[in-house]
């Protein structure tokens, strides 16, 4: 496995896949599973459960879904 150079904060733009050409800030790098978290791109949209005790409402949440780091570009 080759060493990647991202680390979080970094601006990264998206080389492949559905958002090609999309640039954002990496929020995570989880390097066991080799995967980055980049903002605003693959939206994914999840189905919460309210949770009364915490006082979370219920609903449905957007966040941002794993790339892999061979799909972005660093931008300087």
């Amino acid at each position: 496995m080759a060493k990647v150079r991202l680390k979080k904060g970094d601006t990264v733009e998206v080389i492949t896949g559905d958002d090609r050409g999309k640039t954002g800030k990496v929020l995570e790098f989880n390097q066991k599973k080799d995967r980055v978290y980049v903002q605003g791109v693959n939206m994914r949209k999840k189905h919460r459960r309210a949770n009364p005790q915490a006082n979370q409402p219920g609903g449905i949440i957007e966040a941002e879904g794993p790339i892999h780091p061979s799909n972005v570009r660093l931008v300087k």
